[in-house]
């Protein structure tokens, strides 16, 4: 087990960018480190909170690239130049193709703020997640961490927690709660067991030693 260097990729405020850094401070992943932070659009503040704790970063702004394809190769260069072990999506937005997935073969996770299979897929993201989620009238929903792979929020989940439904819940008030009670909890959760070898893949199935 040696020490791994971490990206995460983001689009907006990175709250779960935040929550990694404080878990990294703990001490929880080792010697591990986050060395790069990815965002897809320039101005977000997650780039001020990697700023803040000397984390060097880089933006690959989608719009400036013709296509999913030449924008995919760039994030792969991008992240093997760096010499990166683990990618982390953390509220990264943007559609990457398989050139990433191959270049970091179950080394690419992300967080989804539902427990999956429900609420998932294209188009479930933010808000829509809880809107969904709300309107079916479930009593519990969550978030899940899993391994990224090109079919959308389909990859081996790592790690899952649920969280309670209030019945006077908006979606706002429910994407608080599963951010501060499951995602800011599992994520570093499953980064830490990557960076302690933990976590083996077997016929599209997660085992965690």
């Amino acid at each position: 087990m040696g020490a791994k260097n971490i990206a995460v990729l983001v689009s907006g405020g990175g709250t779960n960018l935040q929550a990694l850094i404080d878990a990294e401070k703990r001490g929880i992943f080792g010697d591990s480190r986050i060395t790069l932070v990815v965002a897809s659009k320039p101005g977000v503040y997650a780039l001020e909170r990697a700023e803040n704790n000397g984390i060097p970063s880089v933006v690959l702004a989608r719009k400036e690239y013709d296509s999913i394809k030449d924008y995919s190769r760039a994030l792969a260069d991008t992240l093997t130049d760096a010499k990166i072990d683990l990618v982390v999506l953390a509220g990264f937005l943007t559609i990457i193709d398989e050139q990433v997935y191959e270049a970091f073969p179950n080394r690419i996770i992300n967080v989804h703020p539902a427990l999956i299979p429900s609420f998932c897929g294209k188009g479930y993201y933010g808000l829509r997640v809880h809107e969904a989620a709300l309107d079916k009238g479930v009593k519990v929903s969550g978030a899940t961490v899993h391994i990224v792979t090109p079919e959308c929020d389909a990859g081996p989940i790592i790690l899952q927690k649920a969280v309670e439904v209030r019945q006077d819940d908006t979606p706002e008030a429910l994407q608080k709660r599963i951010m501060e009670e499951a995602e800011w909890v599992i994520l570093p959760e499953a980064v830490k067991l990557f960076c302690f070898d933990k976590i083996s893949v077997k016929d599209n199935k997660v085992y965690i030693d």
